[in-house]
């Protein structure tokens, strides 16, 4: 069977709880017309780079689905006529990405960066040293105060 990746953003103004079902709302619909959802991600609320029919965010999930064409556009049909969807993107793929996916990797990455704070040169927060500070209105000859 081909294998697609299907993303889908829902309204902000629903809860992740309520994301959640219709995703499975959607698992359904490829089950039971033949095909399978190999992996379902939630990304969370995330910014919308530009507005979508009012919303500023969305919340976004990736569905990865080994299942034949009919049951991918029974579902994305589906999709159309929920208002809770602001909007679908199906590929079809060579082959379904194992593992979690760059949205969620990058996440990971980020937390591991440690606590904010440090000094514009990259150090690690206040040390007591102080760099000299500059006095620019000698800037004609070029000397630091």
């Amino acid at each position: 069977m081909p294998l697609y990746e299907s993303i889908f953003i829902a309204r902000q103004d629903i809860s992740s709880a309520q994301a959640e079902a219709l995703a499975e709302t959607f698992t359904g619909i490829i089950t039971e017309n033949g095909g399978q959802v190999k992996k379902t991600e939630y990304w969370g609320l995330r910014n919308l780079t530009y507005r979508i029919r009012k919303n500023r965010k969305g919340h976004y999930v990736l569905f990865n689905l080994d299942s034949p064409s009919a049951a991918v556009l029974e579902m994305e049909r589906v999709m159309k006529i929920n208002e809770d969807i602001i909007r679908v993107m199906t590929v079809k793929v060579d082959e379904l990405e194992e593992g979690p996916s760059a949205v969620l990797s990058s996440r990971g990455e980020r937390d591991d960066r440690g606590p904010r704070g440090g000094d514009r040169d990259g150090r690690g927060g206040d040390r007591g040293e102080r760099r000299p500070r500059r006095d620019y209105d000698d800037r004609d000859q070029g000397e630091e105060v």
